[in-house]
């Protein structure tokens, strides 16, 4: 099973998968911004966002499918997927592959997020690219709004300004027999 976590930057994903990992321990954690920075470091992204590379969605959703089928374990997936196209091509290749997909979005106002993002220290020793970063993050706000409304059918979406442990809570009763 995959518990892909979806918001803005800022949402909380980390959080919440942080959050869920401590209360199932046997849940393997799988940052796709991972896979991004190793591209970057093989060949030149044009637009600067790495999930505009085709072979980044078909790493990820590849490594995806391994992990679920190698280890037998659940996946926490914290990702923010705004492109629709981009979602789909993923999970048609995770639920292809008989993989259980639990798709959470996280909403969270647009004010919340930039404080958030304000309050965050992504390169303490390089200002000026942490000033990029807050501003690259900033500028994403309102395609990760708008993703909202184009998400699958399926995705639940979730208040991401409540406490993330009962955020957790409500995850882990959608996704794992008893709940909690």
């Amino acid at each position: 099973m995959i518990v892909w976590v979806n918001g803005a930057f800022g949402s909380g994903k980390t959080t919440l998968v942080a959050e869920l990992s401590g209360r199932w321990p046997e849940a393997l954690v799988y940052d796709p911004e991972m896979v991004g920075f190793v591209l970057r470091e093989i060949v030149e992204v044009p637009t600067g966002d790495f999930q505009d590379l085709r072979l980044w969605r078909r790493q990820v959703a590849d490594l995806a499918v391994g992990l679920v089928q190698e280890y037998g374990r659940p996946v926490l997936v914290p990702m923010t997927l705004a492109d629709p196209g981009y979602a789909g091509e993923i999970f048609e290749v995770l639920e292809g592959a008989g993989i259980a997909l639990h798709h959470f979005f996280l909403t969270v106002p647009r004010e919340t997020l930039e404080q958030r993002i304000d309050g965050r220290t992504f390169f303490p020793d390089d200002p000026e690219r942490e000033q990029r970063v807050r501003h690259w993050a900033k500028g994403r706000i309102e395609a990760c709004a708008a993703a909202a409304g184009t998400l699958p059918g399926d995705t639940v979406l979730l208040d991401g300004s409540l406490a993330p442990g009962e955020l957790a809570d409500r995850v882990l009763a959608r996704v794992r027999p008893g709940g909690a």
